[in-house]
């Protein structure tokens, strides 16, 4: 894959990775992990699409300077205008955890016009989280990362907390590669004093509640969507899909049996196929 860089017009950075041929499709990571979440999947879409899978900021090598704000509004700006350079002015995009949520944002809110289509894996969508992703000893640091001489101490016990092991737990099938995931994820944050100032102003603008504004957005939504969802998540129940699939005017389900949070770990094929059958 290839390595490449978008500038935002306010100086943020994102970095990405291209691979394929074929009509651009955009797939944005969940939160603490990076573009490597949807590196399973390369194989069985780069002979139909080319294939975009950035770092989200604060990941990655990505823009990681605590000089901006780290809303989900800013944020959605920013994927936003990345998803048109990169795919054309009406793309084909699909996110997954805090991924999903920031397309949701930027579609709702009109930054991302009528994309081709929209693909919505595992999110809390319009729901309270039925449970953290992230350990506790990780959210506890979090916010104390933004006090001077802290912050530092912060990101090394946040490499302490977040281990290479938690990433099985993200899996229903045990994929042992859920590890490198999670590995590589952190492998920059130690000694990081601006991307734990950052991660701790990320945190606290994170909207943490019900995103009940959603419900009045769904019939809004124009572009085709595919909600593809994991039967074992843990994190993100089925409900929630259920309850937006009535609501949105060109909305389908699938729901992709034995897969877990990392549903594209458990199950790039199957990931892949429903991708391939909904975008094309």
């Amino acid at each position: 894959m290839k390595l490449r860089l978008y500038h935002h017009r306010d100086g943020a950075r994102i970095a990405y990775r291209e691979a394929g041929v074929g009509p651009g499709l955009c797939l944005i990571h969940s939160a603490a992990l990076s573009h490597r979440e949807f590196v399973p999947l390369v194989e069985h879409l780069a002979d139909r699409f080319r294939l975009v899978l950035p770092d989200l900021p604060l990941h990655g090598d990505s823009e990681d300077r605590p000089r901006h704000p780290y809303t989900l509004d800013w944020l959605a700006e920013v994927m936003a205008a990345f998803c048109r350079e990169t795919c054309g002015t009406h793309p084909l995009v699909g996110g997954h955890g805090a991924g999903a949520e920031i397309l949701l944002r930027a579609v709702s809110t009109g930054q991302l016009l009528a994309p081709a289509s929209l693909v919505l894996m595992p999110n809390r969508l319009h729901c309270r989280p039925a449970r953290s992703r992230l350990p506790v000893p990780l959210r506890a640091v979090a916010p104390a990362a933004s006090l001077p001489g802290l912050d530092r101490a912060a990101s090394r016990a946040v490499r302490l907390a977040y281990r290479p092991e938690h990433g099985m737990k993200l899996t229903a099938r045990g994929n042992p590669a859920a590890r490198d995931l999670v590995r590589h994820a952190t492998a920059d944050v130690a000694g990081n004093a601006n991307l734990a100032r950052s991660w701790s102003r990320w945190v606290r603008r994170w909207p943490a509640g019900a995103q009940t504004a959603l419900l009045d957005a769904y019939p809004r939504i124009d572009s085709p969507v595919l909600l593809l969802w994991a039967d074992r998540d843990r994190y993100h129940p089925l409900v929630g899909a259920e309850q937006a699939l009535d609501l949105l005017p060109d909305g389908q389900l699938r729901v992709l049996p034995g897969t877990g949070f990392l549903i594209a770990y458990d199950d790039p094929v199957g990931v892949a196929r429903e991708l391939t059958a909904f975008c094309l």
